[in-house]
């Protein structure tokens, strides 16, 4: 049985095999070749170039004989002798590099020749009286007959050598050309192979592994009754088998997990029903999974209905707004929900909360719809009864005012010094009680919206230049820096200038209070994402990081506070200023450090003007 390895080692072997013949055949051949011209370049072409040199040295050794015949002794003897140590020379290397048959037999009979021809030259030399015509007899007789001869031996070495090179160039061609058709054979046969094996893989590799990824595919598409062919018994076949399991046991899981998603469906949904409050979840698509019946019967809160064409916004607000954050937001008390439920005025906070799975993806939205009809009544209940209280404290408030004033003017009768002192500690302590029955009543009509304000475009540099125009004199015999940063080119907000006054008025009075001499306090504004942004920072002793939650609560104050600085008011006063005009205000402090505090101011709608009473 052929494993899935056993078919690739097939392929992969037999295209190695392939390559190491063509390498192996490749060397082999070159080598040859390379042996061949060798032979040609390097024994063939000395006996040519010996050849070429003794036929030119035997040609100047006659052309010497004749100039001794003609009466030229001494340039012919000077001729002869410069030739033959040259004609010796380049005979011994003929003798030295027979390499082509019969080439030994005509170097020997060259040789041969050679000696006689210089023992008739030692004779042609040593006949001095000799007639013309005996030398002429002796040169033609004998000297130029051997001339030929050694010159003809040597041309027909040469022409051996030189034959012998063209039939080792005609070899290597043939040897080239064998060479080449069988490199053409072994190529073929590679990519043959290398084609089957292609084949062979697509059919044993790729073909299974497409199936098994449309088969994985389709179960990610949900399709669990799929079952994939197993057409082999190699690893390919045995990952299908355990594909074919792997699905079965996914149906399987998915039949119980099924079963235990329904129950879980109806118990939480039952659970739902018999919830008072009104809750709802909701998927992120924004469509109403589930809900109670409160939810549905009082905000139309019923299963797939679209969150975004509910008539209640701000319902679809608090959604977006943990779906785009990805986490709870506190709620705001200007989303509270009005709605009358059976003829009775109830009021609703809506809270979001993220739901997130294991990887810490969101997938929906639990919305609560919190009741918050008792607290509403208590809040209305309470300010009724701080306001009814500073009204009806006012009077009888102003009257020992008055009396106090009357004998202090000594009409009644003239005071002792103890006297004076005690009712001028009285005036004071009266007209301290006025300013905290005075901010309760501005903390209740501010509450209840009685206060009217005159909301417009107002320049935030023109905000912060005036708020600061009645500190500067303070803060300079304080010994106190006071600058202003506001970023060049800031938008209109939308504002009640003169209620921002007051703000930026108790926010510079509290800073100046808690600033020591040498500090600073600085007023910024700058660019927000959803307005203007305002900060007032000082360089004092900074707030105790347990009270900076609280700090805009009513009669919070400071450990070491002295109480005749106030009764803990002003920011509440100044938190309620900002929330009537849409706006947000928070602190960040680090005890000994200083605090700043920041309040956010919307953009202004450019032409419009509010008021709001």
């Amino acid at each position: 049985m052929f494993r899935l390895r056993h078919k690739l080692f097939l392929g992969f072997g037999g295209l190695l095999i392939i390559i190491l013949v063509v390498g192996i055949q490749s060397i082999i051949r070159l080598s040859q070749l390379g042996g061949s011209i060798d032979v040609i370049l390097r024994e063939n072409y000395r006996s040519v170039i010996a050849c070429e040199d003794m036929k030119e040295s035997a040609e100047r050794i006659d052309s010497g004989a004749l100039f001794i015949l003609l009466g030229q002794k001494d340039k012919g003897r000077e001729l002869i002798e410069a030739s033959l140590p040259r004609f010796d020379e380049a005979l011994q290397v003929e003798l030295d590099n027979i390499t082509v048959p019969g080439e030994k037999d005509l170097a020997w009979r060259l040789r041969d020749a050679f000696r006689q021809y210089k023992m008739l030259l030692q004779k042609f030399f040593s006949e001095r009286d000799a007639s013309f015509a005996e030398r002429r007899q002796l040169y033609f007789n004998k000297l130029l007959p051997t001339f030929y001869e050694i010159k003809s031996i040597a041309n027909a070495i040469l022409l051996m050598n030189q034959k012998n090179m063209t039939d080792s160039d005609e070899r290597a061609k043939r040897l080239a050309a064998t060479s080449r058709g069988h490199m053409y054979v072994l190529v073929i046969a590679g990519v043959m192979i290398g084609l089957g094996f292609m084949f062979f893989a697509g059919k044993w590799v790729v073909q299974p592994i497409s199936r098994l990824t449309r088969s994985a595919d389709e179960i990610r598409k949900g399709n669990l009754e799929l079952v994939v062919p197993v057409t082999s018994r190699d690893e390919i076949g045995a990952l299908s088998e355990a594909f074919n399991q792997m699905a079965a046991a996914v149906r399987e899981f998915r039949r119980s997990d099924k079963a235990q998603v329904l129950r879980y469906q109806k118990a939480m949904r039952a659970a739902f029903n018999s919830l008072s409050d009104a809750i709802a979840v909701i998927g992120l698509d924004g469509r109403v999974e589930v809900a109670t019946g409160p939810a549905r019967d009082i905000f139309g809160l019923k299963p797939n209905a679209p969150i975004t064409m509910l008539p209640d916004r701000g319902l679809d607000g608090t959604y977006r707004d943990v779906t785009k954050k990805g986490r709870y937001t506190e709620p705001d008390d200007r989303d509270v929900i009005q709605k009358f439920v059976n003829g009775a005025e109830r009021y609703f906070r809506p809270r979001g909360i993220p739901i997130f799975e294991e990887n810490e993806r969101m997938t929906g939205v639990v919305l609560l719809l919190e009741d918050i009809t008792l607290l509403r009544q208590h809040d209305e209940m309470k300010r009724s009864v701080i306001s009814t209280v500073s009204h009806q404290l006012k009077t009888p408030l102003t009257a020992v005012e008055m009396a106090i004033h009357l004998l202090l003017t000594e009409k009644p009768g003239i005071l002792t010094p103890k006297q004076s002192e005690l009712l001028i500690a009285a005036r004071e302590e009266g007209e301290r009680l006025r300013t905290i029955i005075d901010d309760l009543l501005d903390i209740s009509r501010i509450e209840s919206g009685k206060v009217k304000m005159n909301i417009g475009p107002a320049s935030p540099a023109i905000l912060v230049l005036n708020g600061l125009e009645p500190f500067r004199r303070s803060c300079q015999e304080k010994g106190v820096i006071l600058t202003a940063d506001v970023e060049p080119g800031l938008p209109d907000v939308s504002a009640d200038a003169m209620q921002i006054g007051h703000v930026f008025s108790n926010l510079l009075s509290n800073a100046l209070k808690y600033t020591p001499s040498g500090g600073s306090i600085t007023v910024s504004a700058r660019r927000a994402d959803a307005g203007v942004s305002f900060s007032v920072s000082d360089t004092g002793k900074g707030i105790p990081r347990e009270y900076t939650g609280v700090i805009f609560e009513k009669f919070v104050e400071l450990p070491g506070d002295d109480p005749e600085h106030g009764a803990g008011l002003g920011l509440s006063i100044v938190k309620e200023i900002i929330n009537a005009q849409k706006g947000e205000i928070a602190v960040t402090s680090r005890e000994g450090e200083g605090a700043t505090f920041t309040f956010l101011l919307p953009l202004a709608d450019i032409g419009r003007t509010e008021d709001r009473s």
